[in-house]
């Protein structure tokens, strides 16, 4: 799960910068608050892709996924990529606990047979 999850996190992180840019150009908003909340947006991503398979991590990244549809009132365009962003992770999270879950089983059937090749 950790695998897919990063990846999707790292894509946002990128998503996020690019927002940012564009957010700049908004004659309402001040650069410094543009920044602001995009780094902070930025450095969760990076944190997350450590914390993602600890307790709580996965609903720190659902609601990373919210504010990122959220930051459509500042850049209409993140509407549309919030929810493609949190479709990946949902994708990520459901498919990567489906691909621990096998790994696990592979790991036990294999300790098995060598347990049962030993014997």
């Amino acid at each position: 799960m950790r695998t897919l999850c990063s990846s999707t996190l790292i894509g946002e992180f990128f998503i996020i910068g690019f927002a940012g840019l564009v957010a700049m150009k908004d004659p309402d908003l001040s650069t410094s608050t543009v920044w602001l909340v995009s780094g902070i947006a930025m450095a969760l991503c990076v944190l997350l892709c450590g914390m993602v398979t600890r307790p709580g991590g996965v609903a720190l990244g659902w609601a990373l996924q919210l504010g990122l549809i959220a930051s459509g009132l500042a850049v209409p365009t993140m509407y549309f990529l919030g929810a493609v962003f949190a479709g990946l992770w949902w994708a990520s999270v459901r498919f990567g606990r489906q691909v621990d879950a096998a790994k696990a089983r592979f790991a036990a059937e294999a300790e098995q047979s060598s347990a049962a090749d030993a014997a």
